[in-house]
């Protein structure tokens, strides 16, 4: 079931930038704390890219630390949506990239985990081409 979903991927080159936005579905009832971005590459593990707390309108972020200074995650208007502003992106950013959300506790040491979320969007795929 898509709970989450996510919009804005598509294809740039080396250096250009891409925004990912999501909500929750239409019927959301799920009340979270967290939101977080998430990728996966052909063959690769599912890895978390950034998180922030939207109990308190976004101000604790985590962020990857291949994505530190390029990407930004922010609150969007509720608790339930957040965009991903991708700046000076790099081929290895290509991925299918994927929202999450959860109502569990988290810190720095286990926002990056995928058993941590409850919701999930479908996916958009980001190219990054050289």
């Amino acid at each position: 079931q898509v709970q989450l979903a996510e919009s804005g991927g598509g294809s740039v080159q080396a250096g250009g930038s891409l925004r990912l936005s999501c909500a929750a579905a239409s019927g959301y009832t799920y009340k979270t704390k967290w939101m977080a971005w998430f990728r996966q590459a052909p063959g690769k593990e599912r890895e978390g890219v950034a998180v922030t707390y939207t109990g308190d309108g976004g101000r604790v972020t985590y962020y990857a630390d291949s994505v530190k200074g390029r990407f930004t995650i922010a609150q969007d208007n509720t608790e339930n949506s957040v965009h991903l502003q991708m700046n000076n992106l790099e081929t290895e950013d290509t991925a299918v990239y994927y929202c999450a959300a959860t109502a569990n506790t988290l810190y720095s040491w286990n926002w990056a985990a995928a058993s941590m979320y409850r919701l999930w969007g479908q996916g958009t795929q980001v190219t990054v081409s050289s």
